[in-house]
Order: C-alpha cells, then structure tokens, then sequence
C-alpha cells in the first residue's frame, strides 16, 4: 500500500516510501527565499531525489545498519597482527549515496559535483544533508568530519600537504576516498580541552604523537586532526599544537596506533567509534605551533554547525511522521489531527522544528558572506553556530520523544524510525562540546567578539539579558537569544503567524495555570 492510498481504520499508517522533500512543501518556499534562483533551480531535482530515497531506502538501509553495529577485528585468519573495522554493507551503501552520488563532503571544496562548475555554497550541503539526515544520523558524522577536516586543514595546513591529500579528501568514488575524523577527547580531558595530555615529541623533520584518546568517532579515517602538547609547552589550550594524523604512512605500511576497543553507543550505532592508543605515531604539524586550539576550534565550530543542522532534520523527520499519522489514524471517530489536543501538541513540535530550520539556513547564508571576508557576517556566525548547537540539539532529544507518543505504541518499537531517532537524537548535546560548555560560548562570543552588536535582526529583551547574562544563567541567555532569532528569522520568510507562535511560547511570560488560545496558529496544520 502506498502512503497517498486510503487506509482501513485499523491499519497502522505507514510512511515508507513518502518523499520526504515533497512531504514539507514549506522547505521548497524557504529555499527560495534563502538561495539563489539560480542554485536553487539546479539544486531542485537533486533534492527530489534525496528525498525520495531518505524516505524510501535510506530508511532501510539505516535500520539494518543500525541492528548491525561495526566489529573491530585485531589479526587475520592467518595469524597476521592486523587491525581492520567491519562495516556492514548497509553502512557502506549508506556511504556511497553520501559521499559518492552526492558528493555531500566533497562540494564546498572543488567543482563538478552534482554537475555545478564551482564550489557549491555552504546552503546547497546544509539543504542536502538535512534530508539525508532525517533518514540516517551515523553516516553524517564522518560526512561532517571529512567536510571540516579538508576546511581546516586548506586554511592552516602547509601547501604540500594540503597538495598531498586533498584529492582524496574530495573524492567521490569511496575505493580512492580519504575519509577525516577529530581525535580530542581524552579521559582527563573532556570538555576541558585545555588538560589534554597527548605528547608530541620531534623525530628528525616529524613529530610523534604518544597517548591516549577516549573518544574518536570515524575511528578508522584515513586522517585525523589531534591535539597534542609539544614539551616544555605551557599548561592549557595555549600550549597544544595541531596536527595531522595519516592512518597509513607515505609508504603505504600502517601507522603506530591502534584501536584499543570500539564504543557500544545509545545512537549511531553503525558508525564506528572507539578509543585510540598513539604508540609514536608519524603526524604532520598543522599551521602555528602557539595556536593548535584556535586553529583546531575552526573543525570544532564546523562540527557544532552540522550537529545543529543534524538535529533540525531529525526534528522535520520526527515531525513529518506525527504529522502523516495524525492525518491518516482514526480515533473516537476522527482523524487525530481534528483533536484539540492533538492539534495543541503538534503545534508545539512545530515550533522547535521551523526555529532549528531557519535558524540553520540563515547561518549557512552568513556562512558563504564569511568565507568571502565578510567581518561583520563571521561575527554573526560565531554567535548563530552556539546558539543553534546548543537549543537545536536539546530541543530534538524532546521532538523526537513527543513525537513518537504520536504513534503510540508502536512508534516504541524498532521497525519504525521512531525510537531511532530519539536514541540518535541525544548525542548532539554531548559531542563537540556538551550545553553547558555551548551556552558559555555564547556569552563569551558576545563579550570577546561583540557578535550581539553584528546581528542584524530585531532581538528585542534577549539580547539586552543576553549582553548582562553571568554564568549561572548563560543557558538562559542562550535560549532567549536563539528563539529571538528564530521569531525575526520567521518574520522576513512571510510567516508571521509561526513568529507569533514562537514568542507565545518561548519568549513572553505566562501564567502556567492560564487556558491557552493557539486557535490563530491553526492554519500551520493544514
């Protein structure tokens, strides 16, 4: 049975199969407003596309890789001490639609991917990878990595090493792609970076890496980028240095580290992460030896962009699927969607889901604006990528949860995309940079950077709390400030009536114990 098709009332709806593109007609309108005619015209078929297949076989490959995790091997049958990850073939289908058909790492550095002559712009692989994503989270992390790694390195790094490895870096056939991962986590040295204790010691004209790192996601990439601290270097962020770390040497032999053990996650269960041991391993100094963690909070900030973006999609999947049940399951002898109170909670999924939305296409706008020298749009940047990392990924752990009570029961088990996306929706809010870490950010980018002075929208009380927020309340500035831009954003798209929905809800005090009238938001829903 397809989706359009009438179902019986005690059929479970099902939506395997639905376009995802074609099921959010606002998506299309909102890429018109933020792109050009032109990009958006060549980008409109390819997203068809992808969304066809996020809501058809990427969703299946994405369940079948989930139920079978990735399995580290140490030797070969023969005996040979040799260390291999196992992914399985769903995982590795999942990474050739990404990486290779369409080319979402590869796009922002090289043209004639998906037949544009240039480089694409930072929206064409946020528009795209936010419907990949509503079908499979694991593979994006890699997708992010290889993406902020190539960035990172081409900006920092010595022209022939950039020389050496960016074709791999920006290959679309998966047997010659170097994919990129960020080896920093260590135990001593969470999200205080600056205790890390990694060494590099110099050998000749290289550098060799010794430690432990507790957490590294994409654990068998063709290149890292690690944090270590040279000797005699002081204590702190100010003494660590970047490097480049070749999982194979020039040649070919494997290089001194290994994967002590892979990580058994709640989420992304089919993208491999594990704990590494550097045994002396050869790696490449990146840029300014003084400046590893200003250089190396470039990848970070990347990172925290696309977790913020992951998150919106998950939260559209999440939505979409409440959305299609609740127009197709009866109760009490109607639809669900023509209940009060199912209306009242579906309205309260839409409003994180659009704010995430927006907020992320505007920042990919400033984004390009940035990358071309703009000062005024980078300052804007650095405060929107905290503030969409730290609300858009705490919103999504409960979007995802509301919306499975959607389906009810069912929506519990794990055939459905459901109990999916709520497992994957939790590690936005750790990885790079847990929300109390993100939240002080956010003060930090308005207080050193002035970015509040560059925002060039209507922020109202927000930004006058934000600008006198002290520790204790920086999650608090930082809500109010994303959701202000949120309502602004939503004001210049023509949506005036999700805006008001917004600063209902978010912004303006309430009595808690008040009926609520949301009748004038009732249209969102049709």
């Amino acid at each position: 049975m397809r989706p359009h098709e009438p179902l019986s009332q005690a059929a479970l709806p099902d939506s395997r199969g639905l376009n995802l593109f074609h099921a959010d007609p606002e998506y299309a309108r909102l890429l018109r407003h933020y792109m050009e005619p032109r990009l958006q015209a060549h980008l409109l078929p390819h997203l068809e596309r992808l969304g066809a297949l996020a809501g058809d076989e990427l969703d299946r490959l994405a369940a079948t890789a989930d139920r079978n995790p990735p399995v580290l091997h140490h030797r070969t049958r023969a005996g040979e001490d040799r260390q291999w990850i196992e992914k399985h073939p769903s995982y590795r289908r999942l990474e050739e639609i990404a990486f290779g058909e369409f080319g979402l790492a590869a796009m922002s550095h090289r043209g004639g991917v998906l037949g544009w002559p240039e480089p694409l712009p930072p929206i064409a692989k946020y528009a795209l990878t936010y419907l990949y994503v509503q079908a499979e989270f694991g593979a994006c992390c890699p997708l992010s990595m290889t993406d902020a790694l190539t960035r990172t390195i081409r900006k920092f790094g010595d022209p022939a090493l950039v020389a050496r490895y960016l074709p791999g870096l920006t290959q679309q056939d998966l047997d010659a792609l170097t994919q990129g991962a960020m080896f920093m986590t260590e135990q001593g040295a969470g999200s205080d970076v600056g205790a890390t204790a990694t060494r590099a010691l110099k050998d000749g004209e290289h550098w060799r890496l010794y430690g432990d790192k507790w957490f590294c996601s994409n654990a068998d990439a063709g290149l890292a980028l690690v944090l270590a601290r040279l000797d005699g270097a002081p204590a702190g962020t100010k003494g660590l240095s970047l490097f480049l770390l070749p999982k194979l040497l020039p040649d070919g032999a494997p290089n001194a580290y290994r994967v002590v053990r892979l990580k058994d996650k709640l989420g992304t269960r089919d993208m491999p992460s594990g704990e590494i041991r550097l045994e002396g391993a050869l790696a490449f100094l990146v840029g300014d030896p003084q400046r590893g963690f200003v250089q190396m909070a470039d990848m970070i900030n990347m990172s925290r962009l696309s977790n913020g973006m992951r998150a919106a999609g998950m939260m559209r999947r999440a939505l979409t699927e409440a959305l299609f049940v609740a127009r197709r399951r009866v109760a009490f002898g109607k639809p669900l969607i023509e209940l009060p109170l199912m209306r009242r909670q579906l309205l309260k999924l839409m409003v994180p889901t659009e704010a995430a939305r927006s907020v992320m296409l505007y920042t990919a706008v400033e984004l390009a604006k940035a990358d071309a020298g703009d000062e005024t749009s980078r300052r804007r940047v650095r405060l929107l990528t905290p503030l969409l990392k730290f609300r858009a990924c705490r919103d999504a752990r409960r979007v995802t949860g509301d919306a499975m009570e959607v389906r009810g029961g069912v929506g519990y088990v794990e055939e459905w995309s459901d109990a999916r996306l709520l497992r994957d929706a939790h590690l936005g809010s750790i990885w790079e940079g847990t929300s109390n870490i993100v939240a002080l950010d956010v003060l930090r980018a308005i207080r050193k950077e002035k970015a509040l002075d560059a925002m060039a929208l209507d922020l109202g009380k927000a930004a006058d709390f934000a600008r006198n927020a002290d520790e204790p309340h920086a999650r608090q500035a930082a809500t109010g400030l994303y959701y202000a831009c949120a309502a602004a954003l939503h004001e210049r798209e023509g949506r005036p009536l999700l805006a008001r929905l917004v600063r209902r809800h978010r912004l303006e005090p309430r009595d808690p114990l008040a009926p609520a009238d949301d009748a004038f938001a009732d249209a969102l829903l049709q």
